[in-house]
């Protein structure tokens, strides 16, 4: 896949709805969100995710009672090697707050950018329709990438 090439010896940022496709194997996806984490493992690029990712997909597991599902999503977040998850600093704060003032972005997806772009990223995975086209980055959309597939 020439899309996963490219991102060879980057950094990536992840917004939370291709680690819920991943986790949940949610199939239509599975052809884009495996060989993505597989590369990552595998460390042909970095990750990098906002704290704020842990907090959306554990709602779903807590609220069912779905413990083994719940550490599922922490082992990723938490202790994968090639995948940082960071706490909102205060340099990702303002960054944040300068995205939503230019791109007119809601708080947790200007958080989401912000950590990316703090981190060095130069792609961000996700499947939010709401981003637009953000200078200094790659947005990697999946439906996307699903219609030239």
């Amino acid at each position: 896949m020439e899309w996963l090439r490219k991102l060879h010896g980057t950094i990536v940022g992840l917004d939370t709805a291709p680690l819920i496709y991943y986790v949940e194997e949610r199939a239509i996806y599975l052809p884009l969100v495996d060989p993505f984490f597989e590369a990552m493992e595998y460390g042909d690029f970095q990750v990098v995710t906002s704290t704020l990712t842990l907090t959306e997909v554990l709602v779903h597991p807590y609220k069912y009672g779905n413990q083994s599902l719940a550490k599922q999503y922490s082992s990723i977040l938490l202790d994968s090697r090639n995948l940082k998850t960071l706490p909102v600093s205060a340099e990702i704060a303002a960054e944040a707050a300068q995205m939503r003032v230019s791109y007119g972005l809601k708080t947790p997806d200007s958080i989401q950018l912000a950590t990316a772009r703090v981190c060095g990223a130069t792609a961000f995975m996700t499947n939010d329709d709401r981003f637009a086209s953000i200078p200094g980055i790659e947005l990697i959309h999946l439906d996307g990438l699903l219609k030239v597939l």
